[in-house]
């Protein structure tokens, strides 16, 4: 079965926990922007608790219904020195984060013109780390049944709604001594490294 949902940045570990289970990964990509999403944020954890993280854009108000492919990012607002900042602090003293920052880095770096080219640019490189072969396709257009093959969690991986079908094995984290879930895949990664995927079997 397929996984059909949108483009997240710096996806949920939810997310990986269901690409892991299907055949492939089907993102939407003729959809309209919609705000307050994991589309243009991802929560991290830090020192004080967990930080949202979110990338600016010039448009996509809830009057524009502008097509996601469309959504440029401004680069006016520096985000990108601060979100790099909140993850070194985050995550500097994680087992993993030689191993993965500088790859990771080298995406924020490019400044791609669009959100939704630097989502695929940041998930094909978390397919990589994580040795995560599926194909990763996109729709061709805009429907809102989906075929009877494929799991359709478009607005289902979202920050206001805890998915109660989710079983990620707890893991240890930087700060805390309780476990956090729902935060992005970087926080697995910098903390459990290779072993990565076993958390989400």
């Amino acid at each position: 079965m397929l996984l059909l949902t949108e483009t997240l940045y710096n996806p949920p570990v939810a997310f990986f926990y269901h690409a892991l289970s299907s055949e492939g990964v089907l993102l939407e990509a003729h959809e309209n922007y919609v705000k307050q999403s994991y589309r243009n944020r991802c929560h991290v954890l830090t020192a004080q608790g967990v930080q949202p993280l979110s990338v600016p854009v010039l448009k996509g108000s809830s009057k524009d219904k502008t097509k996601i492919t469309e959504i440029e990012i401004d680069y006016s607002q520096k985000w990108y020195n601060v979100h790099w900042r909140t993850i070194q602090a985050a995550y500097g003293r994680a087992p993993y984060f030689e191993f993965y920052s500088d790859y990771i880095k080298e995406v924020y770096e490019r400044q791609p013109k669009f959100l939704f080219q630097l989502n695929i640019d940041l998930l094909q490189l978390y397919f990589k780390l994580l040795k995560l072969n599926k194909p990763l396709r996109y729709t061709t257009f805009y429907s809102e049944q989906a075929p009877e093959n494929v799991l359709d969690l478009r607005n289902k991986i979202h920050p206001k709604i805890y998915p109660d079908n989710l079983h990620v094995k707890p893991y240890t984290q930087v700060f805390g001594k309780q476990f956090v879930p729902e935060l992005s895949i970087i926080d697995l990664l910098f903390t459990q490294g290779p072993a990565s995927l076993s958390y989400l079997q």
